[in-house]
């Protein structure tokens, strides 16, 4: 599953490269419980968007691709 998850956000996600334009990046944690967690990185530590870009852009895709994802968490580690 981690595999899968990592090639979307990676790979196949059409919002990475809007969040990499903007100077920031998002990185693969975890996977637990249907939970994946992800960290932000660059212009997206802190950014007041990030909220709405995850639920609505990410969180929505990976929904669409991989039954039991129930929903997608930023961590700061």
């Amino acid at each position: 599953m981690d595999k899968k998850i990592e090639e979307i956000i990676n790979v196949i996600s059409k919002i990475r490269p809007y969040i990499q334009r903007d100077g920031g990046d998002v990185e693969f944690s975890r996977f637990e419980d249907g939970i994946v967690y992800v960290k932000m990185l660059g212009a997206c530590v802190g950014c007041l968007a990030i909220d709405d870009t995850i639920k609505f852009g990410l969180e929505a895709m990976l929904q669409d691709e991989i039954d039991g994802i129930k929903e997608v968490v930023v961590v700061e580690e």
